[in-house]
């Protein structure tokens, strides 16, 4: 069983590093997203910008700025490399650390949903890309949203569970 958990958590410790990594690049890229004079965010791109926004930014970045959110896009794919799999490695840490039947079942079903997480945000990034390159192609907004919406709630989920249950006391919560 130490070695199992000892496994997971090496793997764990990797994903931290790509996901440091990858998120001080995408951090660094992010004062460079300027459109009209005014900062744009990828969160925006993800959730809070109109259909009319969106066009309305990728149409009128400049090429340099284009490439930048490109080079983010890519730093992205890194990103999930770290942040998936180091979210189902946690899970499964705080499945070796319990006793209980149940619990375990429960953490393994949510580290595999970090699967579909990560599918999620490769289909996200795929739009942003195929927007970037051709503004006029933006649609499906209620499908793009519905899976940003889906990527945060089962990465946010598996965080919280593992955390939940990799921190908590001998006979607190639920008996293992």
């Amino acid at each position: 069983m130490e070695k199992k958990y000892n496994s997971w958590k090496s793997l764990f410790l990797f994903c931290l590093g790509l996901f440091l990594a990858s998120a001080f690049c995408m951090k660094w890229l992010e004062p460079s997203f300027i459109h009209n004079g005014n900062l744009f965010t990828i969160i925006g791109l993800e959730l809070t910008y109109s259909k009319e926004q969106i066009f309305a930014i990728l149409s009128g970045i400049d090429p340099h700025v284009k490439s930048l959110l490109r080079y983010q896009l890519i730093f992205d794919f890194v990103f999930m490399v770290g942040v998936y799999p180091g979210i189902l490695a946690l899970n499964r840490m705080a499945g070796i650390k319990t006793g209980n039947a149940k619990i375990k079942s429960m953490l393994h079903i949510v580290s595999l949903l970090q699967l579909v997480a990560w599918a999620c945000d490769i289909i996200e990034n795929l739009y942003l890309l195929k927007w970037i390159d051709n503004p006029t192609t933006i649609n499906n907004l209620t499908f793009y949203h519905f899976i940003v919406i889906a990527k945060w709630a089962i990465a946010l989920a598996g965080i919280c569970t593992a955390l939940l249950f990799i921190f908590r006391k001998k006979g607190a919560l639920l008996k293992s």
